[in-house]
């Protein structure tokens, strides 16, 4: 080897030692204790929310969950009760800023300012495009996207005057990629995903840390909630069946292990199982590639018809199939995370 070729590669070695060392750096002085922060978790009664809860209060965070629901929001406190935990409930709908208001006024009088907020609720309705209406893409706006701008514009002015703080916001691997049948759903997620990042680059200055989670497929029971429209029981079958592959999804303990750790180190991004972090880098340098393979996808998922505009839930849309060995984990996962209901 040449003196020049070696010094090459010595400079090269001594660079990645350098960025290496840097980003340990950076890590370890944006990592936070939760012990005594006050945690907000939208969605937080059943479902991925519910697991955040049970996470954060383990680490000692005082924790604050909101719903709709008020009878779920009583079985999730009973269920962290029985783990050794408390937690503030609040029943609201983060779609109404003054409910939103209210919701964190109460948590401040309780609690104390917010440390972390979790941006977690959300709505999935299934349906092939033929079925999906404009009221569809309004409320899943509405829910998945414009609560979250709303959560966010009520804990801001505090976080600014303490410069510190740290956002949540859990997206989806449908807001990388469009997923067939999931249109509604995957236009509010590509909007919350870019919404994040333009805080994350914003807020830095103010000591506030947003992190963007694009989870791919969690087995976390929610698929009985979900909407469905079209062959709802087709549509049903297929979308539990998937939630419930082993190695293909992430248990719903297991994801929110994650999410707490990047909120922790106070990471920009993680996008959580593997197939969604290969589909998301193939994406981003072949999209046309990815788009197409789905098209191809899409000749296999059930055709419009069955209910047309009509809806329904997952729940409502059992069939032998649907409650086989095949969907065995999202049923144990449904029971686990108070997605059952009474």
């Amino acid at each position: 080897m040449s003196a020049l070729n070696h010094n090459g590669l010595w400079w090269t070695l001594a660079g990645i030692g350098a960025v290496a060392v840097a980003k340990a750096f950076l890590t370890k002085k944006r990592t936070i204790d939760f012990h005594d922060k006050t945690v907000v978790i939208t969605g937080g009664s059943r479902g991925l929310g519910l697991e955040l809860a049970r996470h954060f209060a383990q680490e000692g965070a005082n924790v604050a969950i909101c719903a709709r629901d008020q009878d779920e929001l009583n079985r999730a406190q009973a269920d962290l009760r029985m783990r050794g935990s408390d937690v503030f409930t609040y029943a609201c709908d983060i779609t109404d800023k003054d409910q939103v208001a209210d919701f964190i006024r109460a948590v401040d009088q309780v609690l104390g300012p917010v440390d972390v907020l979790v941006n977690n609720a959300g709505t999935i309705i299934v349906s092939p495009l033929e079925h999906a209406t404009e009221s569809d893409f309004r409320e899943a706006m509405e829910t998945n996207f414009w609560s979250a701008f709303n959560m966010v514009n009520a804990v801001l002015p505090r976080m600014r005057e303490r410069k510190a703080g740290r956002i949540v916001n859990i997206t989806s691997f449908g807001g990388k990629i469009a997923v067939p049948h999931l249109a509604p759903y995957s236009v509010s997620k590509f909007a919350f995903v870019g919404y994040s990042e333009g805080l994350r680059s914003e807020l830095l200055k103010d000591g506030i840390f947003v992190t963007t989670i694009c989870p791919g497929l969690i087995r976390t029971g929610s698929p009985r909630n979900a909407i469905f429209k079209g062959q709802n029981e087709k549509e049903y079958s297929v979308f539990k069946i998937s939630d419930s592959i082993p190695f293909f999804t992430i248990a719903s303990d297991d994801c929110a292990r994650e999410i707490v750790d990047a909120c922790r180190t106070g990471e920009a991004e993680r996008i959580i199982t593997l197939p969604a972090k290969i589909g998301s880098a193939i994406h981003g340098f072949a999209p046309g590639f990815i788009t197409d393979t789905l098209g191809w996808a899409n000749e296999f998922l059930p055709e419009p018809g069955g209910i047309g505009e009509q809806r329904t839930f997952g729940k409502d849309s059992e069939t032998p199939l649907s409650e086989s060995i095949l969907t065995r984990l999202t049923d144990k996962a449904a029971v686990a995370n108070n997605e059952m209901g009474e």
